[in-house]
């Protein structure tokens, strides 16, 4: 399999391409497409036959490149079921989609935005939208409709029980690095390292002190 990766969009979003380079249809998933001529330019070349284009959440950063991709590919958009989107395939927690050289599991992540979900690929590549960032977690609050602290800490305690191998893929680039590990997250992002909702909830009412005191120096 191999993972390309985009980065652009509206903030510093991050499009995730994955082909199975060992089939001759050379079989591809794209995950949370923007608008991009990089995108469907290596479509062209490398003549990928695109299945699915899977999007982590509804917001339009993750979702505005659906609409020429589906045109161009005729691939099909999978959203969580929540989604109030126009899309083809509708997945559950726990859900998996078995392709020629993928094994895709969807969690029902919400918090963020009630729809979210991330998407683990072959048990190791772990693309989390906006709910995990590389040190960081997802906006929560006013600005962002539908979205549930308490529900966001509940998410990413599911994702912490996952084999801490595995890689993690976030929907922007607002980290140190551009990815990460579960292994990584669990030891280093302060959020994770709260012990109780109250703490991370104080963390994320506070986050621009520990920031500064922390992360600024």
């Amino acid at each position: 399999m191999i993972l390309r990766t985009f980065n652009g969009g509206y903030d510093r979003n991050f499009c995730y391409v994955l082909i199975n380079d060992e089939s001759e249809e050379k079989e591809t998933i794209i995950i949370d497409p923007f608008e991009d001529s990089r995108i469907t330019e290596l479509i062209e070349k490398d003549k990928l036959k695109v299945l699915y284009i899977i999007n982590t959440h509804s917001h339009h950063d993750h979702v505005s490149g659906n609409k020429s991709l589906k045109e161009k590919t005729k691939a099909k958009i999978v959203m969580n079921e929540h989604s109030s989107l126009e899309f083809d395939k509708k997945v559950r927690d726990a859900e998996e989609l078995l392709i020629n050289g993928f094994k895709i599991k969807f969690i029902y992540t919400p918090g963020h935005i009630p729809d979210g979900m991330c998407v683990l690929v072959n048990d190791l590549l772990l693309f989390t939208g906006d709910l995990l960032f590389v040190g960081k977690v997802g906006g929560t609050g006013p600005r962002f409709k539908g979205s549930d602290p308490k529900l966001e800490w509940e998410s990413l305690q599911k994702l912490m029980k996952l084999n801490e191998n595995i890689l993690v893929y976030p929907g922007h680039d607002y980290g140190k690095k551009p990815s990460s590990s579960i292994k990584n997250e669990k030891k280093t992002n302060p959020f994770l390292l709260c012990k109780t909702y109250e703490e991370f909830i104080d963390l994320k009412n506070n986050w621009h002190v520990y920031k500064k005191e922390n992360l600024e120096n």
